[in-house]
């Protein structure tokens, strides 16, 4: 089965990643930045109309760096030893299994 390549709609990224080339970027590519203005790198505020942001849509990236910090959790899994990727994704799915069967008790 062909892999099927996905364009993302909406990257949603920390205040890091406030900068006009990233922004550029992916807006030529049809994709959204959900990014916060980052206002440390700054001396002066923004002028003009201020990126689209939604607050919402971004508390919900917490949710999936806190998977992959779960996942770096198993050591196994961290450094990819695995040759096949069948293997690899299979210790992907026992771990979270086992991250599963920790949340719910």
């Amino acid at each position: 089965i062909p892999e099927v390549q996905v364009r993302p709609r909406i990257i949603s990224a920390d205040a890091a990643y406030d900068a006009r080339e990233i922004r550029q970027y992916n807006r030529k590519r049809g994709i959204k930045s959900n990014i916060p203005v980052n206002r440390r790198s700054r001396k002066q505020p923004k002028r003009g109309r201020p990126f689209w942001f939604d607050l919402e849509l971004y508390k919900k990236r917490s949710a999936v760096e806190r998977f992959f910090s779960w996942i770096e959790a198993f050591k196994k899994i961290v450094p990819r030893y695995e040759r096949y990727e069948h293997s690899f994704m299979g210790l992907i799915h026992l771990a979270c299994s086992v991250m599963i069967a920790r949340v719910l008790g």
